[in-house]
């Protein structure tokens, strides 16, 4: 067949070029072009942009905040805590308030300290040290954490920190949303 040969189309009988694109189905033949295949290519192109921006979402929501409490260690005055923050967001935050409820071993709160954990660095995992005064660590039931009062990155919009933030413990009280 040369290309300028036509072929009859099986349902219309309309003669086609040969280099038109075609499928079979059922035995048949049948033409792809026009509206359907525009169709298709839309199709295709919007799941590929759509596919990008979630991806991009997720990559941009990935990062973490974790917030550990490592250990307690007694001190004459009261209780030393050590806290690792684990940043694996894109910020790097200048102020990182925190207010922490104190619970008793029968969970009843012993007292509200505020401590700050600036600066976090992005990417970085950092050690602060807060103390408990008056306050035996193994007196210590559970740490809340009551409030973000502030969470300021150095630069861009602030995330909503509560939700970024993981909380775990490995000391003998756990730290609680």
């Amino acid at each position: 067949m040369s290309r300028s040969e036509k072929i009859p189309d099986a349902k219309t009988g309309i003669e086609q070029s040969e280099n038109a694109q075609y499928k079979i189905w059922r035995g048949e033949r049948q033409k792809l072009g026009g509206l359907g295949m525009r169709t298709v290519k839309w199709v295709s192109a919007s799941l590929i942009v759509v596919l990008a921006l979630w991806s991009g979402t997720a990559s941009a929501q990935s990062g973490r905040l974790t917030v550990e409490l490592n250990k307690f260690e007694p001190i004459e005055s009261g209780c030393r805590t050590f806290f690792l923050f684990r940043n694996t967001t894109e910020f790097t935050f200048k102020a990182f308030e925190m207010s922490l409820a104190i619970l008793d071993s029968q969970g009843i709160i012993d007292r509200l300290l505020t401590v700050e954990a600036a600066p976090l660095p992005a990417e970085r995992t950092t050690l602060k040290l807060f103390e408990i005064p008056e306050t035996q660590c193994d007196s210590i039931g559970e740490i809340l954490l009551h409030e973000i009062v502030q969470c300021e990155p150095d630069q861009g919009e602030a995330p909503d920190c509560f939700s970024v933030i993981d909380l775990k413990s490995r000391a003998t009280a756990p730290l609680v949303k």
